[in-house]
This record gives C-alpha cells, structure tokens and sequence, in this order.
C-alpha cells in the first residue's frame, strides 16, 4: 500500500522594497535591449546630470571649503529650497515623473498600501535625477563637516537622506494627486487657472529677490534663510548646520520636521495613487443631445469644429479636439502652456519695471521695448507649440487606426495643428492682450501678436518635423505625467532642439522691431500671421512626406513595450 508522501509548503515570500527595485532593474534591462539609440540618450543624460551634480556640490560645499560659516546656514536653506521646489515643480511643466514601475499593474495583486508605496519610492530612488540630487546634496554634509566636525556631518547626512526622501515623495504625491483630478473636466479649469496664479506670482517674487540682492542686506537675508530653515523646504537641509552652529536641540527639530512632512506625504500619495488605480472619475451625468438634427455624422463633431468640412480633414481635427479635451495627458500639456504663458512675459518684461517703495527699495527701470516685447513673444510662442513635439506619442497603439486607413501624412499634421489651434490661440491672444494692459502699452499690441503668430506658426512646423522623426512612447499610466525610464531626458533634448530652432526662425521680427521703429507696430501683425500660417502649412507639406515614408516605424516606436 503506497503512503501518500505529502510535501510541505513554501512559506509564501514578504513582498519588500528590494523587490520593487530588483523589478525596476529588470524591466529597465529590458527596455534597453536591442534599444541602441535609448542606452546612448540614457548614458548622455547619466554624464549630463553628473556634471550638474558637480557644480552643485561645490556651490553647496563652498563655505566648509572657504571656511566662511556666516554663509553656510543661507547656501544649505536657499540651495536646500530650491532642490525642493524644483522637485514639486519640474515633473508638473517639463520633465514628469518615471514610472517605470506603473502602479496601476500592482492593483490587482494582493499588496498593502504600505507595501506599495514604500516599494515604489525605493524604486524611485534608482534614478538619475534622484542620484544626481544626493550628489549634489553632499556638499552639505561637507560643509557641516568641515565647520563642525564629524557630529556635524553625521547629522547633515540625516538631513540629506531626508530631504531626497520629501522630494521624491512630494513629487509622486503632487503628479499623482493632480492625475486624479484632471480625469474630472470640471477639475481641469480649476487646476489650469491655479497654476496660471501660481506662475504669475513668480515675477513679482523674483522682483523681490533682485532688489534683496542689489541692497546686500546679509543681516535680512540671513533671517529670511532662518525662517526657511523652520519650514519643509529647509528643514532637512539646514539640520547639519545647525549642530556646527552649537544649535543641536534645533536640528533634532528640524530632522523631525523632515520626517513629519515625508509622513504626510506619504499618506497624501497612498491615497491619490490608490484612486488612481481604482478607475477614472466619473466628469458627471452623461448628456442626451438635443435631437439628432444633421445626422449620426454631425454628432461627432464638437461645437468648436462646426465649421469644419465633413471630409477626412474634418473628421481627423473633430476627434483631435475630443482627445485635446477628454484626455488627462494632454490636458496636462495644455496646462503647462497656460503656466509658461503667465510666467514668462512677466519673468522677462515686468523684471525691468520701475517703482519703490517706502523703505526706498527700488526695482529695476523700465526697460521694456518693442524689440524685448518681441523676443518674449517669441519665446512663448516657441514654448506654446512644444506639446506637439511628440504628438504621436499621445495616440500610442491607437495610431494604428490611421495607418489602416491610408491617412495622409498632410491632412494628418494639418488637422492636428488645426485641432490643437483651437485651445492654444485664444490663451496666446488673452497672454498678448493681458500683457499690452499691464505694460500701458497698447500701441504694441500688434508688435505682440505679429512675434506670437510668427513663432507659433515656425514651432507648429519644426515640431512636425520631431514628432515624425523623434517620437517615443509614453507609458500606458492613469498618471498624465509618467515618463518611461530615459524619456524624460529624451523630452528635455527634444524640447531644447524644437524652443531653439522655432526662436532662431523667428528671429527677424525681433530685428524688425529693434529697426523699423514706428512703421513696424503698424505691419507686424499682417506680416506675422502670414509668415506663422505659411510656416505651418509648409512645414504640414514637408513632415507630411516624411510621415507618409515613416508610419510603420513610427507606429513601432510610439507603441509602449510591455
């Protein structure tokens, strides 16, 4: 008689944060195989952000270096702040965040919250970004070594490793929480008018910091380092300072501040990631149209795009403009057009404006020009045209549908700029309009948008161009923000390339302004909406061929990889 010979069960494994980082190495391995073009764009970002480490540890080193301990608590709160925002800021308007770990692949799987978000952020610290801030970083702990000895260090490093930790999870949390809310249309208005404010306070707070400089009021600024010390932006940083400074109960402080705010945001992330990987929200009721006046066809498109043709070109700039409003990635785009459109004529034309006040601080004098006003627009024209850079990677597999199809590579990029158009012109003309106001000067009006239409147009062209020949794919993420592993720099490049090359060709209007004098406010505005629509409609021309030559390598390269 057999004996049944039972086997005993392996205890199932705990589930760790080494798990998720060994799982990130192996998913990276994967995308960089037979990927020759991703491992050079990773290994140039690796030695870019090295070299920006560099100068960053010895611009943080430089008081334990100089033995100059006066400026030592302001270097480590001002440059401790600015590593901060820059981490809470960045992801949202240029680079987003790195999931190549999509968090939405874990909901089905049996982990804890806890188990996620701490794997996560481990993952999270195998970065380039998140190694070149530690570099950078160090210098801090070389000075509180060098003014205060190994104590001093010991507890800058504590400090260090709590303020990479508060970066990396105040910037999940933020890209995470607004994910969630710009799935709600209602939400995105909101969120789009916020930003805008936010942007807009910058140029009166950089007015502030330049007349702060220009005074060299080190008594002030040493008391306004002292305060940013106290709050989260400084806390974890300034920690190694304080106990070279003999203030060893205020560092203790300080690093529990550190701790209390990783904390919260921890919690705060949990809960926008656990949303996230729910489902979407639901934007409200759905809406019974008003008959069907015009036929099943007429429904499709949008009110917008009434007046379009119902053709190909008609159809192709009806469903861009449905994605350009439903789809939270590029809703997020359209964001970061608002916020760049605020920030940068008041960053670079109200920071030469003049006044003063009772305490006889005076900032700047009016410099503004036609010439400067020019060269804003320009700029903001560039940056506006930016998000089609890779607007195939939006589509994703999706793109299939217009391959199948036999879409023209013309009437493909003509409907898409058309479509993107009808968002991004009406903020370039209430940018122009709002800054005219605030400068009193109206006559430059046309100087404003003649520069605008001449660089939109330039950046609609060149940026055919790279989204033909420079796409890459986006991860498949409830996040608007995620990048794949590598990606953000490869936006960063591609952002660089298309701002300077749209700047370079609309150069002339800047010229013009600077030389003309008079007769030029009166011509900019035809000249520049002539020179932008045909720049476009050339460009749609030329990329047009290009992507009719591409579309199966171009469907390859903007599909993700599993």
């Amino acid at each position: 008689m057999a004996v049944p010979v039972t086997v005993p069960e392996r205890p199932a494994r705990r589930v760790s944060s080494r798990h998720f980082v060994r799982l990130k190495l192996r998913v990276l391995g994967n995308n960089f195989r037979g990927q020759k073009w991703r491992i050079a764009l990773f290994v140039l970002g690796l030695l870019l952000g090295l070299w920006f480490a560099a100068v960053g540890f010895f611009l943080l080193a430089t008081p334990g270096l100089a033995d100059e301990p006066r400026y030592a608590l302001m270097v480590a709160a001002f440059g401790g702040g600015l590593l901060t925002l820059g981490w809470l800021l960045l992801p949202l308007v240029f680079f987003g965040v790195d999931e190549t770990l999509d968090p939405a692949r874990f909901a089905l799987l049996p982990l804890s919250r806890r188990t996620l978000v701490t794997g996560l952020l481990a993952a999270a610290l195998v970065s380039v970004p998140a190694l070149a801030t530690a570099l950078t970083a160090a210098g801090l702990v070389v000075t509180a070594g060098l003014l205060g000895g190994w104590t001093a260090a010991v507890v800058g490093a504590l400090g260090v490793v709590a303020g990479l930790l508060v970066c990396l999870a105040g910037a999940r949390a933020l890209t995470s929480a607004f994910a969630t809310m710009l799935r709600s249309r209602r939400v995105r208005d909101l969120a789009a008018v916020l930003l805008a404010v936010l942007a807009a306070l910058l140029g009166p707070l950089q007015l502030l910091v330049l007349a702060a400089v220009r005074q060299t009021d080190w008594d002030r600024l040493d008391g306004v380092a002292r305060v940013v010390g106290w709050t989260p932006f400084g806390a974890p940083w300034t920690a190694g300072v304080d106990v070279a400074e003999g203030r060893a109960g205020a560092a203790v402080a300080k690093l529990l501040i550190a701790v209390a705010t990783l904390g919260v945001l921890l919690f705060w992330w949990s809960r926008s990631l656990e949303s996230a990987m729910v489902g979407t929200a639901s934007s409200g009721p759905a809406r019974t149209p008003r008959g069907v006046a015009g036929g099943a066809v007429a429904q499709l498109f949008p009110r917008a795009v009434g007046w379009a043709r119902r053709d190909r070109f008609g159809a192709l700039v009806a469903r861009e403009c449905r994605y350009w409003w439903r789809d939270a990635r590029r809703r997020a785009n359209l964001i970061t057009v608002a916020v760049v459109g605020v920030f940068v004529p008041l960053m670079v034309n109200l920071g030469g404006v003049s006044f003063s006040t009772e305490g006889g601080a005076e900032f700047g004098g009016g410099d503004s020009s036609p010439a400067l006003v020019s060269l804003t627009m320009i700029l903001v024209g560039a940056l506006a045209s930016l998000t089609l850079a890779n607007q195939f990677g939006f589509d994703g597999s999706s793109y299939a549908a217009n391959l199948v199809a036999g879409v023209p590579g013309r009437v493909e990029l003509r409907a898409r700029m058309a479509a993107f158009s009808i968002y991004v012109v009406p903020m370039l003309v209430v940018i122009a309009v709002a800054l005219a106001i605030v400068l009193g000067r109206p006559a430059w009006l046309g100087v404003m948008g003649g520069a605008l239409a001449a660089a939109y147009g330039c950046g609609l062209a060149i940026n055919g161009f790279v989204s033909v020949l420079g796409a890459y794919s986006l991860p498949e993420s409830s996040n608007p923000f995620a990048m794949n592993s590598g990606a953000g720099f490869t936006k960063g490049l591609l952002t660089l390339v298309s701002m300077v090359a749209s700047a370079v060709v609309a150069v002339p209007f800047v010229v013009a302004a600077a030389l003309l004098g008079d007769v030029w406010l009166w011509l900019a505005l035809p000249i520049g909406l002539a020179y932008g629509v045909g720049a476009a409609l050339l460009g749609a021309y030329l990329a047009g061929d290009t992507l009719d030559r591409r579309q199966p390598e171009l469907l390859a390269t903007v599909t993700p990889r599993r």
